[in-house]
């Protein structure tokens, strides 16, 4: 528990996003461009010319980069609730 609280702190320094690796549809590598099309969507850049610099040409490619969002907060939120109900029932 302590564990993921610790984490969750790195994380929230590091401003962390958990973007898959790979396209789901084709397999094309696409977590390596995640921090450079991040960076470059908070300076104001149009999402369409930053796809196409970085080279990501196919749709569900883009879709994978487009669509991605940051649900990890909430998964952890669970996950805490149902340690902390284990623990309550070790109790009695």
């Amino acid at each position: 528990m302590h564990a993921l609280k610790r984490r969750r702190a790195i994380d929230k320094e590091k401003n962390c996003m958990i973007i898959p690796v790979r396209c789901f549809t084709c397999g094309k590598l696409i977590g390596d461009r995640w921090e450079e099309f991040a960076r470059r969507i908070r300076t104001g850049e149009n999402a369409s010319d930053i796809l196409d610099s970085l080279g990501i040409k196919r749709y569900c490619c883009r879709r994978m980069i487009l669509s991605n969002v940051e649900i990890i907060d909430e998964i952890l939120r669970f996950y805490e609730e149902a340690e902390k109900r284990r623990e309550a029932r070790n109790l009695y």
